[in-house]
């Protein structure tokens, strides 16, 4: 089972991913963010195996937040 964290600041684009990810049999969204500077603690609480994130959120952009969380979870 694959462990998801989706980070994306549109609530509408987060819940769409959500629901049709968490439709596949082999992955588990197990997290939902709409800042990049949530994603980290995020990812932590939750466990994610893998994180989808967007580019442009407030807080921190996806790619700062990504290297964030290759220095917090390697």
């Amino acid at each position: 089972m694959i462990r998801l964290l989706i980070a994306d600041d549109q609530a509408l684009v987060r819940g769409a991913l959500s629901a049709l990810l968490g439709l596949e049999p082999d992955i588990e969204v197990v997290a939902e963010v709409g800042r990049g500077d949530e994603v980290v603690d995020a990812a932590v609480r939750a466990s994610a195996d893998v994180a989808l994130l967007d580019i442009e959120m407030p807080g921190m952009d996806g790619i700062a937040a990504a290297s964030a969380l290759r220095d917090a979870l390697p």
